[in-house]
């Protein structure tokens, strides 16, 4: 089906071709680090010796990344690093070197790429002060559009009060906002392998996502543009319940001096729940300007039809407009996707 504008992928990850060696003075550090895989076209993520992840070359390789973005038919991808990358378990100061490694490469990758990606950077958030002055790097000398956040940082949540001058500067900077799972709670009650992604990712969003309405950070903070992964995760099935609370139980009326079916249309969030019905209520939960395309690019679990998933929903060519393209400008507080010379 043909559209009158590009389709913009928002939930995209890069892993660098290589990593620098680690120059601290500590021992035993989970520094990341690059090894060959079983095929040529794959590298194993190695972290304290063992292997985190086989990614494939289109991690990192522009060249390779448009020539599949071509048959997915995205236009233009927004690109955050791999989330293990984000190192918020290290002491501070190595996570630093590390992050602004990634975001020098990162910026590297955008200059060269304008027309087909936007870059997001990452902060070592375990220091709120070291991670603003990185965000203000991030956005300023390196020209990124902002960052991407964990769901929790060593098991805080987003909407603890020791992170809001974090959040209050991100607001002042303009800087968008992209929150990824990682380490979810959990974990100790999934039944087989390989679920964390699959299972306990949904649960972590939701919570992370729920515990900015209830700290009252988007209402001190309006200017905030915070896009959640994967729909938000399960906040769509808890916010009938927190509407109902916050109506109903004094206690949960103090902590939100707005509703919260009023607060959650103030976030964004990617389509990326791989059902049409989903995406539907994704649409009545959070209104048709608050949900962008996402898949997931490169790793297994992505969706590699992201335009026929919105065009099988059957919207107005207003509103397939607002989910391919416009709404990610307006996350993104960019007027246009610059176009190759």
């Amino acid at each position: 089906m043909k559209h009158s504008c590009g389709l913009v992928d928002v939930h995209t990850h890069w892993v660098p071709e290589h990593f620098p060696s680690y120059v601290g003075a500590r021992k035993s550090v989970a520094w990341p680090s690059i090894a060959p895989g079983s095929h040529a076209c794959e590298r194993n993520v190695m972290i304290e010796g063992k292997v985190y992840r086989t990614v494939p070359d289109t991690s990192w390789d522009a060249a390779k990344r448009a020539a599949e973005m071509a048959t997915m038919e995205v236009t233009h991808q927004v690109v955050s690093p791999m989330p293990e990358l984000l190192s918020y378990w290290l002491e501070a100061d190595d996570a630093l070197a590390l992050t602004r490694y990634m975001n020098d490469e990162l910026a590297a990758l955008q200059r060269a790429n304008r027309g087909q990606l936007t870059c997001l950077g990452a902060v070592p958030l375990q220091d709120v002060d070291m991670a603003i002055r990185e965000l203000e790097r991030v956005v300023g000398a390196l020209g990124l559009a902002g960052v991407e956040l964990g769901t929790n940082i060593n098991g805080k949540p987003l909407g603890h009060a020791d992170l809001q001058p974090f959040f209050a500067a991100a607001e002042k900077l303009g800087a968008a906002i992209f929150v990824h799972g990682l380490r979810p709670a959990g974990m100790d009650r999934l039944v087989g392998a390989g679920l964390e992604q699959v299972v306990a990712f949904p649960g972590e969003v939701g919570l992370s996502a729920a515990s900015l309405l209830t700290s009252g950070l988007l209402v001190r903070h309006p200017g905030l543009r915070i896009a959640f992964s994967h729909g938000g995760g399960a906040l769509p099935m808890m916010l009938p319940r927190l509407q109902h609370a916050w109506t109903q139980m004094p206690g949960v009326r103090k902590l939100m001096e707005q509703s919260p079916r009023d607060m959650a249309r103030k976030l964004f969030v990617d389509d990326l729940v791989y059902d049409s019905t989903a995406i539907h209520y994704l649409l009545a939960t959070y209104g048709k300007t608050q949900v962008m395309a996402g898949t997931d690019y490169p790793f297994a679990i992505l969706d590699r039809e992201p335009a026929r998933r919105i065009d099988d929903l059957q919207l107005d060519e207003a509103t397939v407009r607002l989910l391919r393209h416009d709404n990610a400008l307006r996350w993104l507080a960019r007027e246009s996707f610059e176009t190759p010379a």
